[in-house]
């Protein structure tokens, strides 16, 4: 369960192509997770656990709060197949944060999806927002939908360069 939630963790705060992977994540590998919840269920037939309740999840400088988070493991190997967070979810790392009513990641596709609750991702000032927000892992790119009724909405403010060009010293 340790290698697959550290993957789990991971892909979660991938969300949206914003926030960035880099030695931080390489090194939060190493490091305990720590699932906080009001209460946890294990299935082995369904081969499921389930954390329940104002559910905190930590790992380094990363945190993934949520109302139930639900751990699917694979028959076959019993490693990590997909994990889904539910209600009020919220991912957290330094300056950026995910936000959404439901998370999925999926081991097979490397895919994470926010949806549920107008979904948006925050770094900084900069946000997107869409119905549907999907990362691909493993090919670094992120998809946005804005869905029937809506469209993708990203706010990207300047970074420092050129943003007083007309100030005199």
């Amino acid at each position: 369960m340790r290698t697959g939630m550290v993957a789990v963790l991971f892909c979660l705060v991938m969300s949206a192509g914003v926030f960035a992977a880099g030695d931080s994540a390489i090194r939060r590998n190493d490091q305990p997770i720590n699932i906080k919840s009001n209460e946890l269920l294990t299935d082995s037939t369904t081969g499921t656990a389930t954390f329940s309740g104002k559910v905190v999840a930590r790992q380094g400088d990363l945190t993934i709060y949520s109302d139930r988070l639900v751990v699917y493991y694979a028959e076959k190997d019993k490693e990590v197949d997909r994990v889904e967070a539910f209600g009020n979810v919220r991912i957290v790392q330094e300056n950026r944060r995910g936000e959404a009513e439901h998370a999925v990641y999926e081991r097979r596709g490397a895919k994470i999806t926010l949806d549920g609750g107008r979904p948006r991702v925050f770094q900084g000032e900069d946000t997107v927002t869409g119905e549907v927000i999907t990362y691909f892992v493993d090919e670094q790119r992120s998809v946005v939908v804005g869905g029937k009724d809506g469209r993708v909405e990203a706010t990207i403010k300047p970074k420092g360069k050129g943003q007083n060009a007309g100030a005199k010293p």
